[in-house]
């Protein structure tokens, strides 16, 4: 089971309970849900929210293709996992990414949840634009896309 969406922040806010319904089962004895929050402080600089940008079909894309190489690489087959990610301003406190996996053990679902986020953070065409209390902003540099041979 899987699911990944892109909701904009000004049409709906991210819900962990929609991420508990998706990945609720008996079939599962361990669930991790993750969330990841706009925080006050990054660098040194006093934040006030984030604008989150994406490139939809290639970020569904890559949840999607992340999912499919987690089952390869970690041989976890029994599974559930749901992926939100928020586009748009976030003011401080607001989620703006939820994962959530559903697995038959403990250690699976500790080592898939933490394999897609890291995942996604490397991949994934998503950039964030921080908002300083000083009225400045800055697009945060990210993770190339391609990764050039050295």
């Amino acid at each position: 089971m899987f699911q990944a969406r892109i909701l904009d922040s000004k049409i709906r806010k991210l819900i962990i309970q929609d991420a508990e319904k998706f990945i609720s089962s008996s079939d599962f004895g361990a669930s991790i849900i993750f969330s990841g929050t706009v925080r006050k402080n990054n660098n040194n600089k006093l934040v006030k929210g984030i604008t989150y940008d994406t490139h939809d079909a290639l970020v569904i894309k890559s949840f999607d293709e992340i999912y499919r190489e987690a089952s390869e690489k970690l041989k976890i087959l029994n599974k559930a996992v749901f992926i939100d990610h928020a586009k748009g301003y976030l003011d401080l406190g607001e989620i703006s990414i939820i994962i959530a996996v559903a697995c038959k053990h403990r250690d699976e679902a500790y080592i898939l949840s933490r394999y897609i986020i890291e995942e996604i953070k490397k991949r994934s065409p998503i950039w964030k634009k921080e908002h300083y209390h000083n009225e400045e902003s800055d697009w945060l540099k990210g993770n190339p896309l391609v990764h050039e041979n050295n």
